[in-house]
């Protein structure tokens, strides 16, 4: 039986994307067969789609960077046909054949057992953005952030990285800035439990000074660059920035002198290659300190054929909260 998958060609240096029928035969190497049920749209999928980054060097390649779904066969003890399982990071959807397919193969090494309390499509609510958002939470937490501090700035706040840290830090206790350039976003972010709402035009601006008055008591930016750099200035003494994107620019046009004076953290964040005991232990957070209805209100409905268009809006900064794509 045939399964539907969007597939990536490269065509006279131009990424095109189409949709195929797959027979088993065609399915990746892997210990574990997986009905993929759900999947969802992330910066990154947005890259691999227009074939940006140089992210997919083999072609003809099936994107998708994150899937939930079920075990239809297994080669692997931790495994079992029926299992409810998911699957982001280890470069699945770039390197490896990725979850916009109605089945697919994968190593057992790289699956998680979807946690209590998680369906399919909420666990893909989250996907890889919501987990860094979580990762990043935690390395600010193992830096010292308690809700007691101060303000907690995240930026690219609408995207799906900032909107999941803004539902997951103001269930915590703490006083969330959310930091966006969308005005049409600020009640949304309010509804999240945001507190403050700051224009991106703030923090795009290069600091006149190497330091600034000191505002934030920790940071989760997706953005690097300018607001970056910015923010780094602003940073109270001691407090910590996870720094988990670039949707603004890789470049950082900064100095030492948080790092020297006031002895500023820059916490460098990656959801690929982070170990399997970390992997579990962010899923089981995000379980228990993502509130659900929070979730919910985030998740936007998608079908596969919505997806090359949606790869589209998120890089434009155009699509608020998560995509959540239903592939069965």
């Amino acid at each position: 039986m045939t399964h539907r998958a969007i597939m990536l060609e490269e065509e006279d240096g131009k990424v095109l994307s189409r949709f195929v029928e797959l027979e088993d035969s065609d399915l990746p190497d892997g210990d574990v067969t997986i009905a993929v049920s759900h999947s969802t749209v992330n910066y990154k999928d947005g890259m691999i789609l227009n074939g940006l980054g140089r992210l997919v060097r083999d072609y003809p390649h099936v994107p998708g960077v994150d899937l939930a779904g079920t075990v239809i066969a297994s080669d692997s003890a931790d495994f079992a046909p029926g299992d409810a399982v998911l699957l982001t990071g280890y470069r699945h959807g770039e390197i490896h054949w990725g979850g916009y397919a109605q089945k697919t193969r994968v190593p057992a090494e790289w699956l998680i057992k979807m946690p209590d309390g998680l369906t399919p499509a909420r666990a893909m609510a989250v996907g890889t953005a919501g987990f860094t958002s979580m990762q990043c939470i935690m390395a600010l937490e193992s830096h010292g952030l308690a809700a007691d501090k101060g303000e907690v700035l995240v930026t690219g706040a609408a995207g799906g990285v900032g909107s999941v840290a803004v539902a997951i830090l103001a269930n915590l206790g703490y006083a969330v800035a959310a930091s966006t350039g969308r005005a049409e976003t600020h009640d949304f972010l309010k509804g999240l439990g945001a507190t403050t709402i700051v224009d991106r035009a703030e923090l795009a601006a290069k600091p006149d000074r190497p330091l600034l008055k000191t505002r934030w008591a920790g940071a989760i930016d997706t953005v690097g660059s300018t607001s970056l750099a910015h923010l780094l200035a602003e940073m109270d003494y001691g407090a910590s920035v996870a720094a988990c994107g670039l949707a603004g620019g890789s470049d950082l046009d900064t100095t030492v002198l948080p790092f020297l004076l006031r002895a500023v953290n820059l916490l460098g964040i990656d959801s690929v290659n982070c170990t399997r005991d970390l992997r579990e232990q962010v899923w089981r957070r995000i379980s228990t300190d993502l509130p659900m209805d929070k979730l919910d209100s985030l998740a936007v409905p998608a079908t596969l054929d919505d997806v090359p268009d949606l790869g589209n809006a998120i890089l434009k900064g155009q699509i608020r909260g998560r995509a959540v794509v239903e592939i069965g």
